[in-house]
């Protein structure tokens, strides 16, 4: 049994009574760690691997290495993380001698996720080496023309800025870097937003807000990655002393969609000793809008239509962006197999859909909740197979109130995984949400809170 208590101060229990139950059937304990653990907004700007691209979706780093000590599960065993964005699950597993399957729909956010697994070519100041080299080549490359890039692009940078950065594109793309080309590509992906002169926070790009970059100099500025993520590699891989390349060792993010049985197929059932993840919320926060600048500025796609097509397509259906109607009513109906939670969900949709309609131009969440709870019993059902007898869950995920339409998203889970092989044995809350809204008289009131749902296999 995880012992909760053991990570959780006096003082932090009196300051999570404050959070309410909703009436949630499942036991509440409280849950507010201590010392830094469980950072506010998802994964660190500085520590190791987490600073490659501070990609604003699941764990943070030190909150899932404390819940994988907690899961005390044995050596070389594997965890799995269906919704696995940047591996921040996979390189906490790692420096714990755990192995590590990780799928995620996003293709440029499960790229980065796997180039952080795997085994380095060689050791970090070869990267260094290599990196400086290909950055010296600058003023003899060029001048680049700017005319094929997209309007965002353009206008999120200086013209000087933007020059410099699309000539390191070309260098990196040229092949010179050899099998360093992977690693200087996210060096150069995530100094984008460092040298921005529009504001380009998470989750929206507005390119016509201006504002100082937080770093002028584009080139120095891809240095200090470079050097960065050096150090992160000879930190980590060197001092791990389970070896990577040892048999039946696996590490590694496969790009798919968890719904999908396909994207599991490289795991044999029952071989998974558990399993720690962090399912998108329903705050209808866009992953594929949020990565936009990346993806427009590398030209993996040039147009809005092209990243709904390509990225957007996969992902678990957590945005009214991604609603439709027909969609909606296939959801409502494969519901029907999990009684009463589908009576619960039909409940809620009737009401999202009445403030639907009492707005002039309401969003469509009446549409997104059947399909998001339709896709989250796909994922737990091909969670199940893929886990041992009696392996622990634990899933990091939040509440919402839609028009202030109260969700209790981690309770409808944990209902539905009991149709699905699974126990559900603890929910805990972990952190009170939305509070830096409080001053806006537009949001609804309701008291809302992160929580971590413990559920274990049959």
């Amino acid at each position: 049994m995880v012992q909760w208590a053991a990570i959780t101060s006096e003082e932090d229990s009196r300051q999570a009574d404050s959070v309410p139950n909703h009436d949630n059937p499942t036991a509440i304990l409280p849950l507010e760690p201590s010392s830094g653990r469980g950072r506010r907004h998802g994964t660190s700007g500085t520590a190791p691997f987490d600073r490659w691209f501070r990609y604003p979706a699941g764990f943070a780093s030190d909150y899932a290495a404390t819940l994988l000590e907690h899961l005390n599960l044995s050596r070389r065993g594997i965890i799995v993380d269906p919704f696995a964005g940047s591996a921040v699950t996979g390189t906490a597993a790692q420096r714990l001698g755990l192995s590590f399957y990780g799928i995620e729909a996003h293709p440029l956010i499960a790229e980065l996720g796997q180039l952080k697994l795997q085994v380095p070519p060689a050791e970090g100041r070869d990267l260094i080496r290599v990196g400086d080299a290909l950055i010296g080549k600058l003023n003899s490359s060029g001048t680049p023309s700017l005319d094929n890039e997209t309007e965002l692009v353009r206008q999120c940078f200086t013209v000087e800025t933007l020059r410099q950065l699309v000539s390191l594109r070309q260098l990196i793309r040229s092949g010179e870097a050899g099998e360093w080309t992977r690693h200087l590509k996210w060096a150069l992906l995530a100094t984008l937003r460092d040298v921005a002169s529009a504001r380009v926070g998470w989750p929206y790009q507005r390119p016509g807000s201006q504002r100082q970059p937080q770093y002028k100099d584009a080139v120095s500025r891809i240095r200090q990655r470079i050097r960065l993520m050096a150090g992160d590699l000879d930190l980590i891989h060197g001092s791990n002393s389970l070896n990577m390349s040892d048999d039946g060792y696996l590490s590694q993010v496969v790009q798919g969609d968890a719904q999908d049985a396909s994207s599991w197929s490289q795991l044999a059932a029952g071989s998974a000793i558990g399993c720690v993840s962090s399912p998108p919320y329903l705050n209808n926060f866009d992953y594929a809008d949020a990565t936009r600048l990346e993806l427009y500025f590398w030209g993996d796609v040039t147009s809005w239509a092209q990243m709904c097509r390509e990225v957007r397509s996969d992902m678990l259906t957590a945005t009214t962006q991604q609603s439709s109607v027909s969609a909606a009513e296939a959801a409502s109906l494969q519901l029907q197999h999990y009684e009463p939670i589908a009576e619960k969900i039909g409940a809620l949709t009737t009401q999202l859909r009445q403030e639907r309609i009492s707005r002039k131009r309401g969003k469509e969440y009446d549409r997104v909740i059947p399909a998001y709870f339709t896709a989250i019993s796909r994922v737990l059902s091909n969670l199940a197979v893929s886990l041992a007898t009696k392996a622990p869950v634990v899933l990091l995920v939040g509440d919402s109130a839609p028009y202030g339409v109260y969700i209790d998203t981690p309770a409808l889970i944990a209902d539905l995984s009991q149709h699905l092989g699974f126990v559900a044995e603890k929910d805990v809350i972990l952190r009170r949400r939305g509070l830096r809204w409080a001053s806006n008289s537009q949001r609804h009131g309701v008291e809302l809170s992160e929580r971590l749902v413990l559920l274990r296999r049959h």
